[in-house]
């Protein structure tokens, strides 16, 4: 039987945050440092938009208008 890889991932996690007291700030400060070291090309995706995601129907069709439309219940007016 194969072991788990998510077991060993968690592992190396847990080991990775302690190593920084679970500080989020300085764990990316570490990973910015390592990334400056290393000889590997860093690639660095550009933000994505709050408006590129869109409510969908079961079909795969944007259904933005019928969102913004979209009244309260009889009970709440």
């Amino acid at each position: 039987m194969v072991p788990d890889p998510t077991v060993e991932i968690k592992r190396i996690r847990h080991e990775l945050g302690a190593a920084d007291g679970f500080d989020v700030g300085r764990i990316f400060a570490r990973l910015r440092q390592m990334e400056a070291e290393t000889d590997r090309k860093v690639v660095r995706r550009s933000p994505r938009r709050s408006s590129d995601n869109k409510a969908m129907h079961r079909s795969g069709e944007a259904a933005s208008s019928e969102v913004e439309n979209l009244s309260s219940p009889p009970g709440d007016r």
